[in-house]
């Protein structure tokens, strides 16, 4: 996408009037718009900075559900989320004509231990039945598999077919383009007005306004630095060990991150800490020793206090709502909240998880 996108005109050249404005173009802004204006709704997204300009526009794009045992509403939301991905971005790419990079290409953990071979076994087995066989949950012994896994003491990793890529940039760059084709406005810089109904979708700055407004922290920015290395291993499952992603994208590049800072001067800016993880990654996957570097990245990603996307009416602004706090899961996780934020925004019908709810990181 370039800096600015053409706003949608009627053939008058007047500016239609909105019926729902989104502030916010990171993904959970977009997918919010996505689903308005899949059902008709006139949208109109507003982002200070531009599309995928915050945290949304990093580089490793890891879409992995948590494991499966003692289930809850938030992890079968994502396990919902995860199943439906893949027809999502192939209909955004058909609308909107690029290619979000997405790809169910699974992921590898390694066993550390014998606990650890227990805990996964078990795992394995409750998979079955929680994931109903849309998925597997495996352990494998690294002599089974091609040579594209991390180090492991034990010889075993878990190898899950439900985990994902996906580019997260280009995959903002493709709800853009489809919000175009779909005849949605999306405006950058600060000039335009909201009209309709109004969805904030700010990340960390806005969790972190809304927490001075209501004088008690009900998220933050927790930063992250990421890099992208020349290396070919598309097709390949992502790798995860030691908190670190390793993830193969279809392009030739290998996206690797990313750190956790809660306390930074620069939001944007990449340091000493970006090196330590490649090194850190490189013990883990020794084949990205000699891969170039071609992006160091930086950005903050909002984290509500209950760790879970905060979606519902707005705390603040009356007769507004909210869509925010994806923090690390916020890709996998958008395009379900997008749907379930349309249904709210336009039909009036919250079926939005008790875990979800602004109340869940309210203090008092």
């Amino acid at each position: 996408m370039g800096a600015m996108l053409e706003p949608f005109k009627t053939e008058a050249g007047a500016m239609v009037k909105p019926d729902v404005t989104v502030f916010g173009a990171g993904i959970f802004g977009l997918s919010v718009a996505y689903s308005c204006a899949k059902r008709g709704a006139k949208v109109r997204i507003i982002d200070k900075r531009g599309v995928a300009a915050g945290s949304s526009g990093g580089v490793v794009g890891a879409l992995a559900p948590h494991t499966p045992e003692n289930w809850n509403q938030k992890k079968a939301f994502q396990f919902d989320a995860l199943l439906a991905a893949q027809a999502h971005w192939a209909e955004v790419a058909r609308i909107g004509g690029l290619s979000s990079g997405y790809g169910r290409t699974g992921r590898i953990q390694p066993v550390l231990d014998e606990h650890g071979l227990e805990l996964a076994s078990q795992r394995a087995v409750q998979s079955r039945e929680l994931w109903r066989g849309q998925a597997e949950w495996a352990v494998k012994a690294t002599t089974d598999l091609d040579g594209w896994t991390p180090q492991t003491p034990t010889g075993f990793v878990i190898h899950d077919t439900l985990s994902a890529r996906i580019h997260p940039r280009r995959s903002c760059e493709a709800l853009a383009a489809a919000l175009v084709v779909l005849k949605a406005e999306i405006v950058i810089g600060e000039g335009a007005s909201a009209e309709g109904k109004v969805v904030w979708a700010t990340g960390y700055e806005g969790l972190v306004e809304i927490s001075e407004q209501l004088d008690q922290r009900i998220g933050n920015g927790v930063k992250g630095q990421a890099m992208l290395l020349a290396l070919d291993r598309s097709g390949k499952p992502h790798l995860f060990s030691d908190g670190i992603y390793v993830v193969p994208h279809a392009d030739g590049t290998v996206g690797v991150g990313s750190t956790s800072e809660r306390d930074f001067d620069d939001p944007t800016a990449t340091d000493g800490e970006l090196d330590k993880l490649l090194g850190r990654a490189i013990a883990i996957c020794p084949q990205l020793a000699d891969a170039r570097v071609l992006t160091r990245w930086a950005g903050v990603r909002p984290r509500a206090m209950s760790r879970a996307p905060m979606l519902g009416k707005h705390p603040v602004r009356d007769s507004d709502f909210i869509a925010n706090g994806g923090f690390k899961i916020g890709f996998a996780m958008g395009p379900k909240a997008g749907e379930m934020m349309a249904d709210l925004v336009l039909e009036g019908h919250d079926a939005i998880p008790d875990e979800f709810r602004v109340e869940a990181s309210l203090t008092g």
